[in-house]
């Protein structure tokens, strides 16, 4: 019997149970084996699909079942799909911290633009373009706002670059995209890997729980500036050697060489503070202590003087610190449908793109507590040929790292 689908917008990769497995299946269907599949639709998807789980606990080969009408046929999804990828053209987008009152100005004038902002208006309840072009400032480096702020901005970052001349044709060359944190939700969307509407709900679940587990703690980053990544970890280790286990500290941000942030509770960060001068740091900028005060984070963006931009954040993002808002998340993505990507989206927890929706909730739900790993997703990129990047959204700290990392780094910023 065959298997049809129309359209084929996010295709799925899927390969048929060995025969020996398929033995007990009362339905064979030869033309499922390493063909792609297409869903028009989530009813299409929900009717289609039966369940996810991992195959001998090998994230890589995921069990799924597909039913043909009355009948089962067993699947797997390989997650590794993009695993090979060779990009030429990227899209990235910021993540907490690059917002700044006034942004979001361009979408007044892009009618598509603008419809994002309206449509978040219906899941957020306030009016998130007035926030972002008027402020208050406090109110919008919130993580609860700014979060939301930032996604949707981003993807109206896209919508006026489409109603550019040759705007189109630049979205339609991009073959890799990814996001910095906040920015992976962001990226996750521009990919078709879930809709606008579920991406924003998500990002604002995502703040809130951020926001409540930063407030239960007392805890503190700090930017370390000059050092190399190992160095950083020993500092660390040593400033971990004199403080009790509430107060330890990690390495949660691989931003780029001779920039790395670390978080923990306040003792932890007060004792690498103490102890970086000995290990020949340059400086180190208190990103935020106690969960209250909004400071300086710092990024090269030219040459060797390291010039300052303002990152607000408001609690120790991406360590152990973030634990409560794991289940939070677990549960709202588990309650999301997540299709595969139709291009590679570059996790911030391995630097690797996933293809398979089941791996790729677990991987968001492991990213609040993981350490970005930034600087390795920019040095694959650059490594494997990337030839031009557009960064989209408000700030040009990630334009800041590529230039830092290679200066002929081609980048250019789309704001909305």
């Amino acid at each position: 019997m065959p298997v049809s689908f129309t359209t084929t917008t996010l295709p799925l990769i899927l390969r048929t149970l060995p025969s020996s497995t398929m033995a007990s299946s009362s339905l064979a269907i030869p033309s499922v084996s390493l063909k792609t599949l297409s869903f028009t639709s989530s009813d299409a998807f929900n009717k289609g699909i039966r369940g996810f789980a991992l195959k001998n606990g090998n994230p890589s080969r995921v069990f799924m079942s597909l039913s043909v009408g009355s009948q089962t046929q067993a699947v797997f999804v390989d997650d590794t799909l993009f695993l090979d990828y060779k990009p030429t053209s990227a899209f990235l987008f910021p993540g907490q911290g690059a917002q700044a009152v006034g942004m979001g100005k361009e979408a007044h004038g892009v009618s598509a633009a603008s419809e994002l902002y309206k449509k978040a208006n219906d899941i957020l309840g306030y009016d998130l373009l007035e926030l972002c072009t008027g402020g208050p400032k406090e109110k919008l480096d919130s993580t609860v706002i700014s979060q939301p702020a930032i996604y949707v901005t981003s993807l109206a970052a896209v919508e006026v670059l489409r109603a550019r001349d040759g705007g189109q044709q630049i979205i339609d060359s991009v073959d890799v995209t990814c996001g910095l944190s906040l920015g992976e939700y962001t990226a996750l969307a521009f990919a078709g890997a879930f809709s606008f509407e579920d991406g924003l709900k998500l990002v604002k679940l995502r703040g809130e729980a951020m926001q409540e587990a930063a407030d239960a703690a007392k805890s503190a980053m700090v930017s370390v500036i000059g050092l190399d990544s190992d160095k950083v970890q020993q500092l660390c280790d040593a400033a971990n050697q004199e403080v009790d286990e509430a107060d330890r500290v990690q390495i949660a941000n691989y931003l780029c060489p001779g920039n790395y942030a670390v978080s923990g509770g306040v003792k932890g960060v007060e004792a690498v503070e103490a102890k970086a001068k000995s290990f020949k740091a340059r400086m180190t900028v208190i990103l935020f202590r106690r969960c209250r005060h909004h400071h300086l984070f710092t990024v090269n963006n030219h040459g060797s003087d390291f010039s300052q931009v303002r990152l607000a954040v408001a609690g120790a993002f991406h360590t152990s610190f973030m634990e409560p808002a794991v289940s939070r998340l677990e549960a709202a993505l588990a309650a999301t449908e997540i299709r595969q990507p139709r291009i590679p989206v570059i996790s911030n927890v391995d630097a690797q793109p996933h293809a398979d929706p089941a791996t790729i909730k677990k991987i968001l739900a492991r990213q609040v507590t993981s350490p970005v790993q930034w600087e390795t997703t920019v040095k694959t990129l650059l490594t494997k040929g990337l030839k031009k990047s557009y960064e989209l959204g408000p700030g040009k700290v990630i334009a800041g790292i590529f230039k830092r990392m290679n200066k002929k780094a081609e980048i250019e910023n789309i704001n909305a």
